[in-house]
């Protein structure tokens, strides 16, 4: 199968490769544009995100895609749930707001805890740092869809996983390309 596969590819005249190259480079360019207009939409950096970890449940659980705003006109309250990013870690924590402080200088800092956490997140944030700041706040939970992230996390822990689907996807475009 594969080698009669091999063969089909080397029969492809440079047109049908130069097609199929450019239907690849549209769909990844528009799946950007796409989430660059969510990004301008939403005034968030990441509008979408997936919990990774059980910490939120029973509110949201590991695999729950969330869709994420930032507005940055309205300030941070307690018991709304953010999601933020800390110094030195690449990956964005969704927790609640447990506690805000606003200064007459107009400065917000606030306290997140998990809600299946038993302490709050200052032993998660930078050392140092007790509170954090509207700066640290990617952006906040408006809706989720439960259990569609599972799919990210699956082939972030499982790597063959992830090369298989894209092999699998491959073969499918090889046998069913115009």
């Amino acid at each position: 199968m594969i080698g009669s596969m091999l063969e089909e590819f080397q029969r492809m005249n440079k047109r049908q490769f130069f097609y199929q190259v450019l239907s690849f480079g549209m769909i990844v360019s528009s799946a950007l544009m796409i989430w660059k207009g969510l990004m301008v939409v939403t005034g968030s950096e990441s509008p979408i995100v997936v919990v990774l970890s059980g910490s939120m449940e029973p509110a949201f659980h590991r695999g729950d895609l969330l869709f994420l705003t930032n507005p940055t006109d309205e300030p941070v309250r307690v018991g709304e749930i953010v999601v933020f990013k800390i110094e030195g870690r690449d990956i964005p924590i969704v927790h609640r707001v447990l506690k805000v402080h606003e200064k007459g200088n107009g400065t917000t800092k606030f306290l997140t805890k998990g809600d299946n956490n038993r302490v709050d997140d200052r032993g998660l944030y930078a050392p140092g740092q007790l509170w954090l700041t509207p700066n640290d706040v990617v952006g906040r939970a408006k809706g989720f869809l439960p259990y569609v992230g599972m799919v990210t996390i699956m082939m972030n822990e499982y790597p063959k996983l992830k090369y298989a689907v894209l092999a699998c996807l491959g073969l499918y475009v090889l046998i069913h390309r115009e």
